[in-house]
């Protein structure tokens, strides 16, 4: 079950306008990954169900984040199908992300009030996710796309809270870009986690980039 309410995940998502996405098999790792992150500030993480026993670990980190990371809230991401999305709540899944709109899983997620983010790419797609509650949608991959896209996307649909995912980078240039195209929060993962920082076991410069990137996107 949730530990945080919708309102709660939708104001610290506002706070510091950042979603680290990760997965790692190892479960060290994984909750390495997570303390680094909260030290730097991050308080919505989103741990990807892109691997072998990802629902094993997934459920570990759980348990931790409430001890160690009492603030942090945790979601499940790449969920395409209900009934996985009902095995991430049931493991105590904050909120759900997918890389596509599938109306099946706002139903079991509206059913717990517990958020859905899915994946959309057309102002269409924004829409249809809106008319089933999702209140706020994820474009991927973002530099596919780019900001352009999130600005002309915005013109006839302002109200729409846009996470753009997918290539985004963690440095200045490119996080004031997407913020300057209207987008409500950025997804970042093998960007602010690079594979030689993790396997070096380099978590301080996990946290310091986590921080970094906060500073540059609550800028005002």
């Amino acid at each position: 079950m949730a530990r945080f309410d919708q309102l709660t995940i939708f104001k610290q998502i506002e706070n510091t306008r950042m979603v680290p996405v990760f997965y790692n098999s190892n479960i060290e790792t994984a909750r390495s990954v997570i303390k680094a992150c909260y030290e730097g500030g991050v308080r919505v993480f989103e741990f990807t169900n892109r691997g072998d026993f990802a629902l094993e670990v997934f459920t570990d980190i759980i348990k931790y984040a409430a001890k160690e990371c009492p603030e942090m809230i945790i979601g499940a991401g790449t969920v395409i199908d209900a009934p996985t999305a009902v095995m991430y709540m049931q493991a105590g899944a904050n909120f759900i992300v997918g890389p596509m709109f599938n109306p099946e899983i706002a139903k079991v997620c509206n059913r717990r009030s517990v958020p859905y983010i899915p994946g959309c790419a057309t102002v269409s797609e924004v829409n249809n996710a809106q008319e089933v509650g999702c209140w706020m949608c994820k474009v991927f991959p973002g530099d596919v796309y780019g900001p352009k896209f999130i600005k002309g996307m915005l013109a006839p649909m302002p109200w729409s809270k846009i996470m753009v995912t997918g290539g985004v980078e963690p440095t200045k240039e490119n996080l004031t870009a997407w913020m300057k195209a209207g987008v409500f929060a950025v997804g970042m993962g093998s960007k602010l986690f690079p594979k030689e920082v993790v396997a070096e076991k380099n978590w301080n410069a996990i946290s310091d980039k986590a921080r970094e990137c906060i500073a540059i996107l609550t800028e005002k």
